[in-house]
């Protein structure tokens, strides 16, 4: 069976299992995602024994120490799967809300109401997570989920697919509505993109290279999941005390992730009080530091290891423990930087003064802006939406990360009492 056959095949299956999942209530898709949740950690022997068959092809191949840790699970790792699967079970019903409601001058009652997409597919790299992530987003939101993650979490994913779909066999929720597209073969992934009218959505989630492979190939509607070239900026008002742990922590709680940091950008007049201690810091934490000349400059006054950086650097998304850090001459230049070089996903400016953050939050075209706080914060358990299915920086459908109203889109009900025009 060749790869076109074979997603038209699981799109087919999904289809009519999305009929048992708009059937099911809201209480039925909690329940069912709690008792996921809760398989997965019974079952954490299994899906550990996956993952390794996994850590071992990559230890032979040569993948990056990013991508290694992204593949890479533990039990409290999977406890987070679970978790996030939980909490999304929890919220609210996002589907049959009413978006607005009006009647017109003819006595028609317009109705617009939330409905699930049906059939999406996810294109995702070595991120196990993603696999739990999105099954669960899409099931409470009554869309069929078609994963087709990278070969090298092939085993990972099927364990964790398998322990969700047995779950399903237990409920009145077919196990259909989660399926696996096949990694091995590339072309799949391509079948995937073509099949318009058989996958209503499909979302990549991954490298800066995926997404933009996928987004020009694809003929089914894709939303755009974006690389994380994020800023944090010390402003000159910025209280030094609080900028330190923000830029440690946006850079090096996990690197490998979207939503770290990946330049730093200093106010001139605080640049010779602030980035001594920030570089050892930096460095304390093996960070290895791409600088600007000024930077450079007060690095070796204190006899710190720094690399000249290149124009390719400051548009680079590390996924490491690697920073690029410039000094700026105002809140103006930092943000002309940021527009020159981020991706619209994250930008984070520490100061104290609100009108220089009202400022920054105007000129900042992205996803998410922070004040005061870790870029890691863009993320979608911890703004409350439980697990995400990814962190999109375009503008249309849905910007920020991806929980349960994203997934969805509407309907309009038109009720009348014979009206003819």
């Amino acid at each position: 069976m060749d790869s076109t056959q074979i997603i038209a095949g699981a799109a087919k299956r999904a289809r009519l299992a999305n009929r048992t999942l708009l059937a099911a209530s809201n209480e039925a898709r909690r329940a069912v995602l709690h008792e996921i949740a809760d398989e997965l950690i019974r079952q954490s022997d299994r899906i550990l024994i996956a993952n390794n068959e996994d850590l071992a092809r990559a230890d032979s191949s040569d993948m990056s120490e990013g991508m290694r840790d992204r593949l890479s699970l533990t039990r409290e790792r999977i406890s987070e799967m679970a978790n996030g699967a939980r909490q999304v079970a929890d919220l609210p019903d996002p589907l049959g809300r009413t978006i607005s409601a009006r009647t017109l001058p003819n006595g028609l009652e317009l109705t617009q109401k939330s409905v699930p997409f049906g059939v999406v597919g996810m294109v995702y790299e070595a991120r196990p997570n993603v696999t739990v992530d999105a099954a669960a987003i899409l099931l409470k939101s009554g869309n069929t989920a078609l994963l087709r993650g990278s070969s090298s979490a092939s085993a990972t994913n099927v364990a964790l697919v398998e322990i969700m779909r047995e779950v399903l066999t237990e409920s009145s929720i077919s196990p259909d509505v989660i399926q696996t597209i096949p990694s091995e073969d590339r072309s799949t992934v391509m079948a995937l993109l073509h099949a318009r009218g058989e996958v209503d959505l499909v979302i990549p989630r991954g490298s800066a290279a995926l997404i933009r492979m996928v987004v020009d190939e694809a003929t089914v509607p894709t939303i755009e999941t974006g690389a994380g070239v994020c800023h944090v900026y010390v402003d000159e008002a910025a209280d030094l005390a609080k900028a330190l742990p923000i830029l440690i922590n946006s850079k090096t709680h996990r690197p490998s992730v979207c939503n770290a940091a990946e330049t730093l950008l200093v106010h001139e007049s605080v640049a010779s009080e602030f980035l001594p201690s920030a570089l050892k810091a930096l460095r304390d934490h093996e960070v290895v530091i791409h600088a600007d000349l000024a930077t450079a400059a007060i690095a070796a006054l204190h006899n710190i290891e720094v690399i000249p950086a290149t124009e390719e650097n400051w548009s680079t998304e590390y996924n490491a423990l690697e920073i690029n850090v410039a000094v700026v001459t105002s809140l103006l230049a930092a943000a002309d930087h940021i527009q020159k070089y981020g991706t619209h996903h994250t930008e984070a400016i520490v100061t104290e003064n609100v009108a220089h953050a009202d400022q920054f939050i105007a000129l900042s075209d992205c996803a998410a802006v922070m004040i005061n706080a870790s870029t890691r914060f863009t993320d979608g358990e911890q703004m409350g939406f439980g697990a995400e299915i990814g962190i999109s920086n375009q503008k249309l459908h849905a910007r920020g990360p991806m929980g349960l109203e994203q997934m969805t889109t509407t309907t309009w009900i038109v009720r009348g009492n014979g009206q003819i025009r």
